[in-house]
């Protein structure tokens, strides 16, 4: 089927921002244009892409496979282009990164520092999601590399991994909130308090329900939230026992650490990228230092 590139391009964008209107303003062609390409293209497969109302677009059934198919090949023409454009060089280009807001903030935010001041020309582009939906933004190729936790039951089938820090998860509290007593807790104990943990899209929660049921537990969490600053916020004001890792946890706090009878493993921070594709050589720099 010969199908224009073009339309595919305007269908990527209309399915993007799910709006003629703003696909056009990203194409820089009139909106009627933008219209007319995905009748074209509709009349070509065959089949509605798009279902029409005069407040909103949406996706069909069959636009939504279509798209995710076109992101990824849209990306990475994108990105060849980027590439050619800045020649591997570090004196301009885009360094993309997907990433949670933990780990920007806990762990990027001195590598993304020296980055910068070292190459300021080259622009840093951060993608926020769970680590989880970080291997989807790479899949996808809305980024080049991503810092996630490991395990993550997501990342089989990404080519390269690299561990760059190990750390631990722990309970915390406030301690004029509960008294736990002397010595170690057992999980059994624990779950009689109330647990804040980070929501089930996240290797945190995968990782914590997981071994409660190894000790035959069931965990059912009191809060469940999507910011691990929220849950120590929570945790200060003494709402429960908080589950985050072992590096959110400053000495500013006042959060104790409780210590299990139980041994929790150790997790890792990974780098991941796909290694069928050429990194840019911004890219390839920030690879090189993360973990130094």
């Amino acid at each position: 089927m010969d199908i224009n590139y073009e339309l595919y391009k305007v269908f990527y964008y209309v399915a993007k921002t799910l709006s003629f209107s703003d696909a056009s303003k990203e194409l820089f062609i009139s909106q009627s244009a933008v219209s007319q390409s995905i009748k074209v293209l509709e009349k070509r497969l065959n089949l509605s892409l798009f279902l029409r109302s005069t407040k909103k677009v949406k996706l069909t059934k069959e636009g939504e496979l279509l798209y995710k198919h076109i992101e990824p090949a849209i990306n990475l023409i994108l990105r060849g282009e980027s590439q050619i454009m800045e020649a591997n060089s570090l004196s301009g280009g885009q360094l993309r990164i997907g990433a949670s807001d933990t780990i920007c903030r806990y762990f990027l935010v001195p590598y993304l520092n020296k980055f910068h001041k070292e190459y300021p020309n080259v622009h840093i582009k951060v993608t926020n999601g769970t680590s989880l939906q970080c291997v989807d933004f790479l899949e996808s190729g809305q980024v080049d590399i991503i810092v996630t936790n490991s395990p993550n039951s997501r990342l089989n089938n990404t080519n390269a991994v690299k561990p760059i820090k190990d750390f631990k998860d722990v309970f915390v509290m406030n301690p004029d909130a509960f008294d736990l007593g002397q010595g170690p807790v057992s999980l059994a104990k624990l779950q009689t308090y109330p647990i804040l943990m980070l929501t089930k899209q996240s290797t945190t929660s995968e990782y914590l329900h997981n071994l409660f049921l190894q000790h035959q537990l069931d965990l059912v969490p009191s809060i469940e939230l999507s910011s691990n600053d929220l849950l120590k916020d929570l945790a200060k004001i003494g709402l429960g026992i908080a589950f985050i890792p072992d590096f959110c946890v400053t000495n500013e706090d006042d959060l104790v650490i409780i210590e299990t009878e139980e041994f929790l493993p150790t997790r890792k921070l990974v780098v991941a990228y796909n290694d069928q594709l050429p990194l840019s050589g911004a890219s390839e720099y920030f690879l090189s230092i993360l973990g130094r």
